[in-house]
């Protein structure tokens, strides 16, 4: 049983995990388009096959007479036209206007036929391309507003606290209309950007993990993959699968980042959810994608839609067309959701690089079908802008750079399934609800941007009488990323409140902002005690009675 619902939502193994079955493939119209010239020519021009012609055609170049001003005085031009190589001087002034004419008319034909050409193409493109950012438009609403992170040189104070020093975003994958559980977010990966350091990383969430919902419309608790569906229909007060109402939309998206931020301790700035569908021609459109197949993939349940073989996909470096990724990527009844989520970020690397390798996105019809598939079938809210800031931060971004996690592979293996009331989840292995050890590992894998790269050293002094303060503090300002290098007692232990040392005189501007906002306090330039020895401490932190009351 998939899902913890009611018995008339509750998917049998005939479903298709909430992904889209759809054979339709949305394009632009066929035949020949734009086959009359936009200019009128002495001459019809033939019609336009496709895009290509115009690429090795210069109707300027084919008809260009070339006129020397040198003796002899003779005229060459091009073989496919009437042949005017004679000497003017030698036949009558009527016959030299006639020559003269036929030149003259040959040229202006050439020149009105290229131009024609020249319009034309540029037209196709201009259609092709007003399009497909009419669409953009339509998908990229941009309700979320702008993540700080995306800005260069951002302002410090723009900065909430440790992780919007990157950009997150939660990927979603659902069904949609016309399929059981339309809204129920099977896939869910968070891409984070850091935008500081150029890399990035792709961090599945499971699906069954048993979560508390934000509101009751789908009970007090339940998988993860129902938050989205829960805050949507919560909003509407019904359920409804369509995207129409703009705010329902962005209620489930609210409800789905509070979950997974409360699991793993990061802030989620932006979403997008995407059915199956638009995946499938989103691969198509791109020409297919590259998959290193670790091993074959066979799964029987799937065998009818692959044309009855259970073979989904063979071992080995193989080009995938879009059905045959989606098959890829649904497939986990002969293996595992973990395996699927690992299956699920490989094609994603895979798809990123062949849209920055195939010019995608300098291509007017494949932008054009791109977002024709998206259009229906994508709704997030990133603005366009915010878009096109992301694909400048991403495209020079290596996939080697792009670290691809998750939450059971050993030695990072904190999830273990579960039961609750005879229905199958993933829970924390450290306890129901207890996501202290998932967030150590997050946070320390996704570092902030900043806090990695001022990479300041830190040194943490307990000022109190409460053993092991300071190490508990370090050990947290450790999980954040924060480089902290010596953990000790301060020569005194009665400071009531926390003191922070800024000894880079500024320079370390983000750290400095991070601390001050973590421990509520000003930082000051000078030490209180000068028995304390900085040695080469960026930050001196003595932590005080004030943080007592934080353990």
């Amino acid at each position: 049983m998939d899902n913890f619902r009611q018995p008339h939502r509750v998917r049998t193994r005939s479903t298709i995990d909430g992904f889209v079955r759809n054979s339709s493939n949305t394009r632009l119209g066929g035949g020949e388009p734009f086959r009359q010239p936009l200019h009128k020519a002495s001459q019809p021009l033939q019609p336009l096959r496709s895009l290509d012609d115009f690429r090795h055609t210069n109707a300027l170049q084919t008809a260009q007479v070339q006129v020397t001003p040198a003796e002899p005085k003779t005229v060459p031009v091009s073989r496919s036209l009437p042949k005017l190589d004679m000497n003017l001087d030698d036949v009558p002034a009527a016959a030299k206007h006639k020559k003269r004419h036929a030149w003259r008319s040959v040229r202006r034909w050439s020149m009105r036929s290229a131009l024609a050409l020249l319009v034309l193409s540029i037209g196709i493109g201009g259609f092709l391309v007003a399009e497909g950012y009419v669409k953009l438009h339509q998908v990229f609403k941009g309700s979320a507003g702008s993540a700080a992170a995306l800005q260069a040189n951002v302002d410090p104070t723009l900065l909430k606290g440790e992780g919007d020093g990157r950009v997150n975003i939660l990927l979603l994958g659902n069904g949609g209309n016309g399929h059981e559980g339309p809204d129920l977010t099977d896939t869910m990966i968070v891409a984070s950007i850091d935008p500081v350091n150029k890399t990035a990383a792709l961090l599945s969430v499971p699906r069954d993990l048993w979560v508390k919902m934000p509101n009751g419309f789908m009970g007090a608790s339940q998988k993860i993959n129902a938050a989205y569906e829960a805050g949507k229909y919560n909003y509407l007060g019904k359920e409804d699968a369509s995207n129409a109402n703009t705010k329902a939309v962005d209620a489930g998206f609210q409800a789905a980042d509070q979950v997974v931020s409360q699991v793993l301790g990061i802030p989620i700035h932006y979403n997008m959810v995407i059915n199956f569908h638009a995946f499938q021609q989103a691969v198509d459109s791109v020409g297919g994608v590259d998959v290193n197949v670790p091993e074959q993939l066979y799964d029987p349940t799937m065998a009818w839609e692959n044309n009855w073989n259970p073979v989904l996909a063979k071992a080995g470096e193989q080009q995938m067309n879009g059905k045959q990724a989606l098959l890829y990527v649904r497939s986990r009844e002969t293996s595992t959701d973990f395996a699927r989520s690992e299956r699920q970020r490989a094609v994603i690397l895979a798809l990123k690089d062949k849209i920055l390798t195939a010019g995608t996105l300098s291509n007017p019809l494949k932008i054009s079908e791109l977002m024709s598939a998206f259009g229906d079938n994508v709704v997030t809210d990133i603005s366009l802008s915010d878009a096109v800031r992301m694909y400048d931060l991403t495209k020079g971004i290596a996939n080697s750079n792009i670290q691809s996690l998750d939450l059971v592979t050993a030695p990072n293996d904190y999830i273990t399934t579960g039961n609750m009331n005879g229905v199958s989840i993933d829970e924390p292995k450290a306890g129901l609800s207890d996501y202290s050890q998932i967030q150590n590992y997050v946070r320390g894998v996704l570092k902030d941007g900043y806090i990695t790269k001022e990479n300041a050293q830190v040194t943490v002094l307990n000022g109190t009488t409460q053993a092991g303060l300071a190490t508990a503090k370090a050990d947290e300002l450790k999980s954040y990323g924060y480089n902290v290098t010596k953990v000790d007692n301060a020569p005194t232990n009665g400071y009531d409140k926390t003191v922070i040392v800024d000894l880079t005189a500024g320079a370390d501007k983000y750290t400095k902002h991070y601390l001050e906002n973590r421990f509520g306090v000003s930082a000051v330039s000078k030490l209180p005690d000068s028995t304390i020895q900085p040695g080469q401490a960026n930050f001196i932190i003595i932590i005080g009675n004030d943080e007592t009351t934080s353990l």
